[in-house]
């Protein structure tokens, strides 16, 4: 399941996409147009900045703009920075210790096809593809 965390983000990706005026906009003004806690979105976007989607600058006239185009963001590299792995098993997880029963297991197959599908959908899909028309700059 995807937590507030990743929907969130993606949030707030949307918003900073769609306002981009070439300023920063501040976190005060994405939590009210949003309906989200401005504390836990201080949370969040700490996280989005030591990822590499954000840069902020502080005092007048600093807020969060997106460090590249919406263009170049995938939902996927959202998601994982947020949620982790997007592995629905441990043994499919990148780095994973290989699993003694791989060879004979007989469910390794649905979930290698299920992981393929949502690893698809997710890197398939671009923030500008969520961005409603006519406010892309």
């Amino acid at each position: 399941m995807i937590s507030t965390r990743g929907r969130y983000a993606i949030r707030v990706m949307l918003d900073l996409a769609e306002n981009d005026t070439g300023s920063y906009i501040p976190l005060k003004d994405i939590a009210a147009r949003q309906a989200i806690s401005k504390k836990y979105l201080e949370i969040i976007v700490k996280d989005m900045i030591s990822g590499g989607l954000l840069v902020a600058a502080s005092g007048k006239g600093g807020g969060y703009k997106l460090s590249r185009s919406p263009e170049r963001y995938t939902i996927g590299e959202i998601l994982e920075l947020m949620e982790g792995p997007l592995a629905s098993v441990a043994c499919l997880e990148d780095g994973a210790a290989p699993c003694p029963r791989a060879a004979d297991c007989q469910t390794l197959p649905l979930w290698a096809e299920y992981d393929k599908m949502t690893h698809d959908f997710f890197y398939g899909k671009r923030l500008s593809d969520l961005v409603r028309k006519g406010t892309q700059a």
